[in-house]
């Protein structure tokens, strides 16, 4: 079967995901919406870097992509700074009959707990009410800590503690808004960025850490964040700006699911905009990682290393989400109407994939 898809974005996840809907032989692409004016009509062969065109053109009427009736669209649209636009934008997808892969908000993986429940209720309702289903995930938060630990776990005979780290330098990461604004590099170390605000962590990955303790059978008393932050000791330039030396150059935060007193689920990130600050936090293996450490007996440590064929791991991140939505797109449409988890769905594999 054929599932015909719209991608909703062309942006750094947005632009993979084109290329990954054409490598798809189960997949058609049918229509890109783009809110940049000026990608208006341009191919998306073109907007995804592939050097062909795919014959398919970009627009900003939604109206006309909907008419298209569409098995999925990949909304990939940037959420952070427009969370209650982007669950309008879903919501508005779901009532039109169509199911979505999404890349945010985040806190849709598994908001129970985590999120008051009438900030769900629309997509949901929305969802059941049209017979479709919403999935939203990518490789962190998603995959690289739902399935990724989950699947560890199933060879464990007894679980202390879940760790699920992102290990990674953001020095090409070309988003300025997001390392910037939200996460505060470059910012000075005692003005507090968005993403430390009280209860944003929490929204942030507070879905995973809520989604392991569900998998594994765990009743969580609470979570607790944590963070440190480090200074840049001289000026150096990022891909999206300078950092001036003594504003912030490395993060590092932990949300923590508690029980009885202790942490035992942990979603742990540690982010450098520079490979010789903070050196005595954990360091990647390769040149960035996804870190799965899974204590008690026994203990296992797994790696997952990061490398896009242009030699830049953040490129094989973006990537990363990218293909996580695309190929899950079978198994979504397939599955009962709602708001999906990593708990509700099939092995999703790169089926037709293989060179």
């Amino acid at each position: 079967m054929t599932y015909r898809v719209v991608q909703w974005s062309t942006g750094n996840v947005g632009r993979h995901a084109i290329a990954g809907i054409d490598a798809r032989p189960d997949l058609e692409l049918v229509g890109v919406w783009v809110s940049n004016p000026d990608k208006v009509g341009v191919d998306a062969g073109k907007l995804a870097g592939l050097g062909r065109e795919l014959g398919v053109v970009a627009t900003n009427d939604a109206d006309a992509l909907l008419a298209l009736e569409p098995d999925c669209v990949v909304h990939t649209a940037m959420a952070d700074n427009r969370i209650f636009e982007a669950l309008a934008d879903l919501e508005r997808l779901l009532r039109a009959g169509v199911n979505v892969v999404s890349s945010s908000p985040v806190f849709l993986q598994y908001p129970d707990g985590v999120v008051p429940d009438e900030m769900s209720a629309g997509v949901r309702q929305a969802a059941l009410d049209a017979g479709v289903s919403l999935w939203v995930n990518g490789i962190d938060p998603g995959f690289a800590n739902d399935w990724l630990p989950l699947t560890l776990t199933s060879i464990s005979e007894r679980i202390d503690e879940v760790r699920c780290m992102e290990i990674l330098n953001y020095n090409t990461y070309d988003q300025r808004m997001v390392l910037f604004d939200i996460m505060g590099f470059g910012r000075p170390l005692d003005a507090t960025p968005t993403i430390l605000a009280p209860g944003v962590l929490t929204m942030a990955w507070g879905s995973v850490v809520r989604q392991i303790a569900r998998g594994l059978d765990v009743e969580l008393d609470e979570i607790v964040e944590w963070h440190e932050r480090l200074p840049a000791p001289e000026a150096f330039d990022v891909a999206a700006g300078r950092i001036e030396a003594g504003t912030t150059a490395a993060l590092h935060f932990e949300v923590r699911g508690m029980r009885a007193g202790r942490a035992v689920v942990v979603l742990e990130h540690v982010t450098r905009l520079h490979d010789d600050v903070a050196p005595d936090w954990p360091q990647p293996a390769g040149h960035g990682c996804y870190r799965v450490v899974v204590t008690g007996e026994p203990k296992y440590t797994l790696d997952l290393q990061l490398l896009g064929s242009d030699g830049d791991h953040n490129t094989a991140g973006l990537k990363a989400t990218a293909m996580r939505l695309v190929n899950a797109v079978p198994a979504v449409v397939e599955a009962d109407p709602g708001l999906l988890s990593a708990l509700d769905l099939p092995l999703v594999t790169a089926r037709g994939l293989v060179a």
